[in-house]
């Protein structure tokens, strides 16, 4: 008995072989896609321990919520972009590898973020301007993208004077600068020599104020002044710089310096988002594997003739039962 060649299953089975070998020898087809180039700088700084987040109901740090949120962006990432990452502490970012590329080498790339930590800090100052300036230096010369995160906690306080000049033409490097932190204050963990936390950082441990250069602008009103021995009073001032909490206000002014965009850490808001329109596609030539496809493809196939088609006969043989049952009433 020949086979008919209009049955549908038939049909759908020759496809699905044919679609199955062409898996064996598709060629990889060349297409033009938008890609990222992006250098990541991570504050590690002491304050960036403060545990304001949540995460699966628990407090989680500043920090593991930065390399969380910096994973799940270069896995988002478009193929093919690439990714150098960095860290901050004291005035300086340092630069852990230059740009690799995120869908190729995601492994290595997940694995250093993730061994991201406070121990690595070399020094104990905070100065986010002046690392921050370093920073979109060294994207320049990358030729990247900027991704800084921080608290923006100076530490310690700049001087009455202000911070740094920023050197650099505004907007020559694009990105954001990311505030990372809560906007209530909370206390800073502290940590013994051997890396185990023993408390919070107390009042009396940190500078509330920087005496150097010129005094701030009221200073003769103080206890003690004297303006050749004593130009900052004779008392320590204190403050709030043994808490902490995101300096927004600061970080925007540095955006508008350096022409760099900002935006808060949350789950409110989508960091890829914000990243796709503040940095710089650029268009690549990239390798698209179409076999996924043609073997996606093959398998509906196989899924109509064994699936779709004995539910279509059945409905069929049903619809034709009743109409010879109402005939014949």
């Amino acid at each position: 008995m020949r086979p008919d060649l209009r049955d549908p299953r038939l049909i759908l089975l020759a496809l699905a072989a044919a679609l199955l070998v062409t898996t064996f020898g598709a060629p990889a087809v060349q297409v033009t896609r938008p890609g990222y180039d992006l250098l990541a700088i991570v504050d590690i700084t002491g304050s960036m321990n403060v545990r304001d987040y949540v995460a699966g109901g628990k407090p989680i740090s500043r920090l593991e919520k930065v390399k969380a949120a910096l994973r799940n962006l270069i896995v988002a990432l478009p193929c093919p972009s690439r990714v150098a990452l960095g860290v901050f502490t004291e005035r300086r970012p340092f630069l852990l590898f230059e740009p690799i590329d995120a869908c190729a080498n995601f492994s290595p790339l997940e694995g250093a973020v993730e061994a991201i930590d406070w121990r690595m800090a070399w020094e104990g100052d905070s100065r986010i301007s002046a690392g921050l300036f370093r920073a979109v230096d060294m994207a320049r010369e990358l030729k990247t993208d900027l991704l800084f995160f921080t608290d923006g906690q100076e530490a310690p306080p700049l001087p009455a004077s202000g911070g740094p000049v920023f050197e650099g033409r505004a907007g020559e490097t694009r990105g954001l600068i990311v505030g990372t932190g809560g906007y209530e204050l909370s206390p800073i963990p502290k940590f013994d020599d051997r890396g185990r936390e023993v408390g919070f950082v107390a009042i009396d441990e940190v500078p509330h104020e920087s005496r150097f250069g010129l005094p701030p602008k009221g200073a003769e009103q103080r206890e003690g002044f004297n303006a050749r021995n004593a130009p900052f009073g004779a008392t320590a001032t204190v403050g709030v710089e043994h808490l902490s909490s995101v300096k927004e206000e600061y970080i925007r002014m540095l955006s508008e310096k350096t022409g760099l965009g900002y935006f808060h850490l949350d789950d409110k808001a989508s960091l890829l988002d914000a990243y796709r329109a503040a940095g710089t596609a650029r268009a690549r030539a990239a390798v698209l594997d179409i076999r996924p496809y043609l073997g996606g493809l093959s398998a509906a196939c196989l899924f109509g003739v064994f699936c779709i088609a004995p539910l279509l006969e059945r409905l069929a043989r049903e619809r034709q039962s009743k109409r010879f049952a109402w005939k014949h009433q």
